[in-house]
């Protein structure tokens, strides 16, 4: 069962960890993100929720997560939505300062709550993930140890 979560969870994220030594440190995630979407869009709106701030790996350092179903391009919102959700891009803080990224999901949503005395994502997400041909949205509950994201469970 461990290695049926690790390997959903494998599928489900991009984790970008490894490369965190090779990436360059981005000053700012929310600009690096609008920049990229400003020179993709004739037009571009971002809805306040495009970028949330919150300590994601219980560091105490400031981390954020971009949602891509919050900005508008030349009319349409959330262009890379589909019927799995959307993109979803995790950013950690380094104390050096600077931000890279840890992983990219595609969710219908997320919340971030306190479980046992830690902070945990629980993802909504096609019910594929949790093995599922339809029906309610899959539930994975995920924790951030570090810099990768690990699935404590999913229903």
């Amino acid at each position: 069962m461990k290695f049926l979560f690790a390997v959903l969870a494998v599928s489900l994220l991009t984790v970008a960890a490894p490369a965190s030594a090779q990436q360059k440190l981005l000053s700012d995630p929310e600009i690096y993100e609008k920049d990229h979407f400003r020179k993709q869009c004739a037009a571009v709106e971002f809805a306040p929720d495009f970028i949330t701030r919150l300590d994601i790996n219980n560091d105490g350092l400031i981390d954020a997560v971009s949602n891509h179903g919050a900005y508008t391009c030349d009319g349409t919102k959330g262009p890379a939505c589909n019927e799995e959700g959307c993109p979803y891009n995790f950013y950690l803080q380094v104390k050096e300062g600077g931000y890279f990224m840890i992983a990219t999901a595609r969710i219908f949503s997320y919340d971030f709550i306190k479980r046992f005395g830690n902070m945990v994502f629980v993802f909504k997400m096609a019910p594929k993930y949790c093995d599922r041909a339809g029906g309610a949205p899959c539930e994975m509950t995920v924790r951030v140890r570090g810099t990768k994201f690990v699935t404590i469970s999913r229903k």
